[in-house]
């Protein structure tokens, strides 16, 4: 296995949170089981290069790309993901890399070629298959939630569902952390509804208001959830969805936003 596919520092974060290998049968035990860094490898292979599952080079990789596959699976319905996602913005809450107070949202389409679940038809590309990420970031463009839905799904129905999807940032002294101060978002998310609910939920809603000339100001920091955008498509395949299952494309999208968040900690270092 290629060292440089799984960083050390990854690894030490991602390992406590994998549920235990299987117990060999004591007879016919059958083939060694891979070891799981081999399989994390292969799955980061195909989140940055965005080959085929079955194009995975076994020889350089360390595993097939079926059994990256399997394990993807099987780590996503355990649960890693997520527990990787609070134990990393847990450690940049600690560093003091993380800003809670000033939040961005926004939404970005991809194609689904296989469809699936939470896929739709676009309302801007001639009713093709497709998906949307949906994000919310901190002031430092920080990922701290991410849902998936279909692409005809205005991005205003998960502004509540993402705020629900931050988990409680520990790291300081008294309570945890779980909702920005003020959140920041474009005239997609325009309307009075949402704006009510977020004061009702002791947020102020920085929103830019529908009809009216650009020039609000609320881009010099709302920007920050474009670059982001921008980083997660560097991950090819999620540039465009193949996974027919929406978990496993989940996973792979909760994956890139923990490396997002590692390459900060690395900064501190």
């Amino acid at each position: 296995m290629r060292a440089d596919l799984v960083p050390d520092d990854l690894w030490e974060r991602v390992a406590p949170l994998l549920p235990p290998s299987p117990e060999r049968r004591r007879r016919y035990p059958g083939r060694l089981r891979v070891p799981d860094r081999a399989a994390l490898a292969g799955v980061l292979f195909v989140l940055r290069t965005g080959v085929a599952w079955r194009d995975v080079p076994a020889e350089t990789v360390g595993c097939s790309g079926v059994t990256a596959w399997r394990r993807l699976r099987d780590w996503t319905e355990a649960g890693v993901w997520p527990r990787l996602h609070a134990v990393l913005l847990t450690e940049l809450r600690r560093a003091d890399l993380l800003d809670l107070d000033d939040c961005s949202v926004d939404g970005s389409h991809v194609r689904a070629v296989k469809g699936g679940d939470h896929v739709g038809p676009s309302p801007v590309d001639r009713a093709r298959p497709g998906s949307k990420h949906h994000l919310i970031v901190d002031r430092h463009g920080t990922p701290l939630a991410v849902t998936l839905t279909g692409r005809n799904r205005h991005d205003v129905t998960q502004l509540l569902p993402l705020l629900d999807a931050i988990p409680p940032v520990r790291g300081r002294r008294g309570r945890p952390r779980h909702k920005p101060r003020r959140l920041y978002a474009d005239r997609g998310y325009d309307f009075d509804k949402y704006r009510r609910l977020l004061l009702e939920a002791g947020i102020e809603p920085l929103i830019a208001r529908r009809g009216v000339a650009h020039g609000s100001g609320l881009g010099r920091v709302r920007w920050v959830v474009e670059r982001t955008f921008a980083w997660l498509h560097q991950f090819k395949r999620l540039r465009i969805r193949y996974e027919r299952r929406a978990d496993l494309h989940h996973g792979l999208l909760e994956l890139a936003c923990s490396i997002i968040r590692l390459r900060k900690l690395r900064l501190q270092t």
